[in-house]
């Protein structure tokens, strides 16, 4: 294979660090600006979290697919293409099994409203005055609650309809009842528009769809290749600017340096900060204010593929399952969590494939303090752990799905922190106080942004190519007038 590096540029005005959704959004955004743009992956697969791979016996798995709010139909129209727009639809089978309630509904506001009025008996107007209270918060607002503060004030006591609105907002993002209630309502919000999407055609088709798109605009898009430094320099008047990056290549370990005139970072804000940067580029009061963001939580998935030519029963497009009791959001974490949720792929999730495939995505909330420390064979034991848990499960909806599969795997923190690089293998990125730090990069350092997923942006996919978008524009100005005012909180935050 050739070098990463062969006809590499001296010079580009923006170099992109990290292919997923939020990177290569920024990059063909500023590509479309008319800017010559280079982005980097470290791994030889584009996508990050919203990518896939391949298996034999004909098995492709996603790892992210299932879901995200309508709000991606507009984005990805509008920033990407009508194709790939087209071929976003709704999932119309969602549901809840557990000792408090078992729930099946289009998870959209319509159906949830029907539901928590004539299943869990609560008055219409609180319902209502919920719905309107979420839609109504906003980040400038500086709400101090909880997510667990904020049930408390509309649903009392009532711990089943906490988990019935928080499970599936965990999944998505890793919240928790202790976190900003934002994290939660602006989330929610979304979903509840017109419910839970997906990409129809896989995530192989969208991210061979998105990089044939970035290179129909230009964007010279480089694999196996990490950026070890970000190289900043005084100008004249003492103001720390972005010069260029020092690049490694993942396979030979060739190096090579390019000057740019901004630098986007994909990757984790803590990383961009203290490792890709470098604590010297920063003031020492943002360096502390950066080692002191929480990472959020990360995740294990088994990845279960049925024999060619076999199949399963319809169970539903995403189930949300637990046997435990009571519900606590400390559980969906617990190192033996009997919290997982189903992602089931029919056929016709890759119509355009000539044979039929069905698979199954088990996912768990997990911290990565659980995972990072054990010995070779207690890793081991425990993935085999949460395989034979996830066949368990299944076996309430297919008694005989440990026949019909003929492929499984299991992935970990570890395995998240390998392949994506996120610091303490997170899934969700950082928690709410990440927004700030990310927001006020380029007032420490001209030329230096950041996309990655923090606060309420680790709200999955749309969150991510929004905030790509937002970030590529402020680039874009950058490169107008580089002498121009650092742009605050408000104006980082426009369009959140």
């Amino acid at each position: 294979m050739p070098s990463p590096f062969d006809q590499l540029l001296p010079h580009y005005d923006a170099v992109v660090i990290g292919a997923g959704l939020g990177g290569m959004t920024a990059a063909n955004n500023l590509a479309k600006f008319g800017r010559k743009v280079l982005l980097l992956e470290h791994h030889y697969q584009l996508g990050g979290l919203a990518t896939f791979f391949k298996r034999p016996g004909g098995h492709i798995f996603d790892i992210s697919l299932h879901g995200f709010p309508h709000g991606m139909i507009k984005s990805t129209r509008r920033y990407w293409s009508k194709d790939i727009s087209d071929r976003i639809h709704q999932l119309k089978d969602v549901r809840f099994i557990n000792p408090d309630f078992e729930v099946r509904t289009t998870f959209d506001r319509e159906d949830f409203t029907r539901i928590l009025i004539e299943q869990f008996k609560l008055p219409a107007a609180t319902v209502e005055a919920f719905f309107a209270h979420l839609r109504a918060m906003n980040y400038y607002d500086h709400d101090q609650r909880t997510t667990r503060e904020l049930f408390e004030e509309f649903f009392p006591g009532r711990s089943d309809v906490q988990r019935l609105l928080l499970e599936p907002i965990a999944y998505a993002n890793g919240s928790t009842l202790e976190d900003p209630a934002i994290t939660f309502g602006i989330v929610f919000s979304n979903f509840m528009s017109k419910g839970v999407f997906i990409f129809q055609g896989g995530t192989d088709l969208m991210i061979n769809l998105m990089t044939a798109e970035m290179k129909a605009n230009g964007v010279d898009i480089r694999r196996n290749v990490l950026v070890e430094k970000v190289l900043v320099e005084r100008d004249a008047q003492g103001t720390p600017r972005v010069q260029g990056v020092r690049l490694r290549g993942t396979r030979l370990g060739e190096e090579a340096t390019v000057s740019c005139g901004v630098v986007v970072s994909n990757a984790n804000i803590k990383d961009t900060v203290l490792k890709i940067t470098g604590p010297e580029a920063f003031t020492p009061a943002f360096v502390a204010e950066a080692q002191a963001v929480r990472v959020n939580t990360s995740s294990c998935q088994v990845y279960m593929g049925v024999r060619e030519g076999d199949s399963i029963p319809m169970m539903g497009d995403l189930v949300f399952t637990s046997s435990a009791q009571p519900f606590s959001s400390r559980e969906l974490v617990d190192f033996h969590t009997t919290s997982r949720t189903y992602s089931v792929y029919y056929p016709d999730t890759r119509p355009q494939t000539k044979v039929p495939h069905h698979a199954i995505v088990t996912s768990i909330n997990q911290r990565w303090e659980d995972w990072a420390n054990l010995s070779e064979a207690d890793y081991q034991a425990n993935k085999q752990r949460v395989i034979e848990e996830s066949f368990q499960g299944l076996e309430r909806f297919i008694p005989d799905i440990r026949r019909k599969v003929d492929f499984v795997e299991a992935a970990t923190p570890r395995t998240v922190q390998r392949y994506v690089r996120h610091v303490g293998g997170t899934s969700f990125g950082t928690k709410f106080e990440g927004l700030k730090v990310s927001m006020r990069l380029p007032e420490q350092v001209g030329g230096l942004y950041h996309a990655g997923s923090v606060g309420i942006i680790m709200s999955g996919w749309l969150g991510t190519i929004n905030y790509g978008v937002i970030v590529s524009a402020k680039a874009d100005a950058y490169l107008r007038d580089p002498h121009a005012g650092p742009l605050g909180d408000a104006k980082a935050s426009e369009g959140l």
